[in-house]
Protein backbone atom coordinates (compact mmCIF):
# COMPACT_ATOMS: atom_id res chain seq x y z
CA UNK A 1 0.00 0.00 0.00
CA UNK A 2 1.42 3.60 -1.01
CA UNK A 3 0.84 6.16 1.19
CA UNK A 4 2.29 8.89 -1.71
CA UNK A 5 -0.67 10.72 -3.51
CA UNK A 6 -1.88 10.35 -6.76
CA UNK A 7 -1.33 13.35 -9.38
CA UNK A 8 -4.29 11.90 -11.42
CA UNK A 9 -6.57 12.20 -8.92
CA UNK A 10 -8.91 15.34 -9.46
CA UNK A 11 -8.02 16.58 -6.15
CA UNK A 12 -4.26 17.16 -7.04
CA UNK A 13 -5.14 18.42 -10.79
CA UNK A 14 -4.11 22.17 -10.66
CA UNK A 15 -6.41 24.80 -12.33
CA UNK A 16 -5.48 26.43 -15.77
CA UNK A 17 -6.50 29.99 -15.60
CA UNK A 18 -6.21 32.46 -18.35
CA UNK A 19 -6.23 36.20 -17.53
CA UNK A 20 -7.45 38.15 -20.35
CA UNK A 21 -7.72 41.92 -20.95
CA UNK A 22 -4.17 43.31 -19.65
CA UNK A 23 -4.23 46.12 -22.37
CA UNK A 24 -5.68 48.35 -19.72
CA UNK A 25 -2.22 47.98 -17.52
CA UNK A 26 -0.13 48.67 -20.40
CA UNK A 27 -1.92 51.56 -20.87
CA UNK A 28 -1.97 52.21 -17.17
CA UNK A 29 1.81 51.66 -16.60
CA UNK A 30 2.02 54.81 -19.92
CA UNK A 31 0.30 56.64 -18.05
CA UNK A 32 2.18 56.11 -15.20
CA UNK A 33 5.87 56.67 -16.40
CA UNK A 34 4.36 59.91 -18.64
CA UNK A 35 3.37 61.20 -15.27
CA UNK A 36 6.71 60.54 -13.76
CA UNK A 37 8.06 61.90 -16.59
CA UNK A 38 6.09 65.66 -16.24
CA UNK A 39 6.02 65.92 -12.81
CA UNK A 40 9.78 65.15 -11.72
CA UNK A 41 10.90 67.35 -14.76
CA UNK A 42 8.88 70.41 -13.60
CA UNK A 43 10.05 69.64 -9.97
CA UNK A 44 12.01 72.84 -8.72
CA UNK A 45 12.95 70.92 -5.62
CA UNK A 46 13.65 67.53 -3.92
CA UNK A 47 10.27 68.02 -2.09
CA UNK A 48 7.90 68.21 -5.09
CA UNK A 49 10.00 65.57 -7.09
CA UNK A 50 8.66 63.29 -4.18
CA UNK A 51 5.35 64.58 -4.53
CA UNK A 52 5.53 63.94 -7.92
CA UNK A 53 6.48 60.67 -7.74
CA UNK A 54 3.56 59.90 -5.48
CA UNK A 55 0.47 61.96 -7.68
CA UNK A 56 2.38 60.51 -10.62
CA UNK A 57 1.06 56.49 -8.84
CA UNK A 58 -2.32 58.40 -8.20
CA UNK A 59 -3.14 60.35 -11.51
CA UNK A 60 -6.20 57.79 -12.25
CA UNK A 61 -7.88 59.43 -9.06
CA UNK A 62 -7.32 62.75 -10.05
CA UNK A 63 -8.48 62.23 -13.32
CA UNK A 64 -11.75 60.56 -12.42
CA UNK A 65 -12.48 63.37 -9.67
CA UNK A 66 -11.92 66.74 -12.27
CA UNK A 67 -14.16 64.92 -15.14
CA UNK A 68 -16.86 64.17 -12.22
CA UNK A 69 -16.51 67.48 -11.01
CA UNK A 70 -16.72 69.16 -14.31
CA UNK A 71 -19.92 66.82 -15.51
CA UNK A 72 -21.22 68.11 -12.70
CA UNK A 73 -21.23 71.23 -13.37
Amino acid sequence: MSTEPNPTKPEYQKTKVIRQGGASEAVYGLGLIGALVYYITHATTFLLGVLGFFKAIVWPAMLVFEVLKYLHM
